[in-house]
């Protein structure tokens, strides 16, 4: 019994803290850009078009044109 009065503060302040560290790291930024890291991964960072996948997470159109009807699609 006496351990629970030193073991239950010290769970206390470790949830404390570690909901001050989650606060702090949302404050920051930390999590602002959750898609950018996921897609540069992707790409090599010579490719001229490095920023395609970002700019379609984001919405914004693919400056290459959609094939057509009369263009062949792309072959493995």
């Amino acid at each position: 019994m006496p351990a629970l009065y030193v073991m239950i503060p010290a769970a206390l302040l470790i949830v404390g803290i570690a909901i001050y560290i989650f606060f702090w790291a949302v404050d920051s930024g930390q999590y602002d850009d959750l898609d950018g890291p996921a897609h540069s991964i992707l790409f090599d960072d010579q490719d001229p078009k490095h920023q395609a996948a970002v700019d379609e997470a984001k919405g914004q159109p693919d400056p290459a044109p959609a094939p057509g009807k009369d263009q062949a699609p792309p072959h493995a």
